[in-house]
């Protein structure tokens, strides 16, 4: 049996390596595409182009290509077009393949790859900045922020000048409200309104960082964002708390957002003041109703995410606290008869000291 399912085995791979030279062996031949060029067309962003080799014939073919994405990032894909547009970071460099796809009575072949590649972005080792983090806040007007932080590169003089650029779709602007740090080097920077579409899900914001020393030549940095992934949500409205019998129950209106209420999802924080207790409670409505212990003073906090209609993005703050409810003892007849004894040995404590 093992050696009847060898002898398959081999047989199914000489199939595969014969049947796609059986075009081949019938005239047919498959050059690769010429004039295969990379221009960078905005930032973080490859322009991949070419032309149809003119030796290839065109009648009864379905042609094809075949691309291939190196670095930064691989990724591989066929198009029938003979330009594509790729965001990338370029700061390390861009490399890619281009290859013709032809499809001949069923079978498909591929010519050999054209390769070109972009070189890394000069400056010297160490100069770009590192630790980049970026949040978005949706503001009331329905107007997006953004606000990124970063440390300057270990190898950067202290006389390093860092600019930071967004790009968003076809719109690049750069930052006009920086924070220094004590060398007096960019470090943030704030646009409190921005082109970037609130309504948008899951689209890239490019941050672009270069800069400039009179001592050397400062490496520029890139990172892609998501949008919804950075953004800070923000805060539940309307919250309202209030005790039914043994019941406490809280209502409260979605975050400013335009995505719908159903999206979010939210976190309750019960903290029990007379037992120290405390929980987080995950909620997806916008009602909540727990029974509690009505001997007991609560505070309550809640915060935001969205997660169903987008990537999840950074918590909100916390809600202010709210305080419901009020301390009681359990048992007041114990608590009097406690009070009684206390009085009782204090006043025959009393009286032994006086005639002592």
């Amino acid at each position: 049996m093992a050696s009847m399912m060898r002898v398959f085995l081999i047989l199914l791979w000489t199939t595969n390596l014969v049947q796609p030279n059986i075009p081949q062996a019938a005239g047919v031949q498959v050059f690769p595409p010429v004039n295969f060029t990379l221009t960078v067309s905005a930032l973080a962003q490859v322009l991949l182009h070419w032309k149809p080799n003119p030796n290839q014939e065109q009648k009864n073919y379905t042609i094809r290509y075949d691309v291939k994405i190196l670095s930064p990032v691989p990724e591989e894909y066929d198009t029938k077009k003979t330009h594509s547009v790729r965001t990338a970071v370029l700061h390390n460099g861009f490399s890619a393949h281009v290859r013709t796809l032809l499809l001949h009575n069923n079978f498909q072949m591929r010519s050999d790859w054209v390769k070109e590649k972009l070189p890394p972005l000069p400056g010297a080792p160490e100069t770009s900045v590192t630790n980049l983090s970026c949040v978005t806040h949706i503001t009331i007007s329905s107007t997006v922020s953004l606000h990124c932080t970063w440390l300057p590169g270990q190898g950067a003089p202290e006389d390093t000048e860092y600019f930071l650029f967004y790009r968003y779709e076809t719109y690049t602007e750069e930052c006009q409200d920086y924070i220094k740090d004590k060398w007096n080097r960019n470090t943030e920077c704030r646009f409190s309104v921005t082109h970037i579409d609130p309504e948008e899900v899951d689209n890239l914001i490019v941050i672009h960082i270069n800069g400039s020393s009179k001592y050397a030549a400062i490496k520029p940095f890139q990172q892609l964002f998501n949008q919804n992934a950075i953004d800070k949500v923000n805060v539940p409205r309307n919250v309202t708390v209030f005790l039914e019998q043994n019941d406490l129950l809280a209502t409260w209106e979605k975050p400013i957002s335009p995505f719908p209420k159903e999206c979010f999802e939210y976190e309750f924080y019960l903290f029990n003041l007379k037992s120290g207790n405390k929980q987080i409670l995950k909620i997806s409505s916008n009602d909540f109703r727990l029974r509690i212990d009505v001997t007991s003073r609560y505070s309550i906090q809640i915060r935001a995410n969205h997660h169903i209609c987008c990537t999840r993005g950074f918590w909100s703050d916390w809600s202010e606290i709210i305080y419901v409810g009020q301390n009681k003892l359990e048992n007041p007849v114990a608590w009097i008869l406690t009070v009684l004894c206390v009085s009782t040995c204090c006043t025959f404590l009393l009286v032994a000291i006086i005639s002592k």
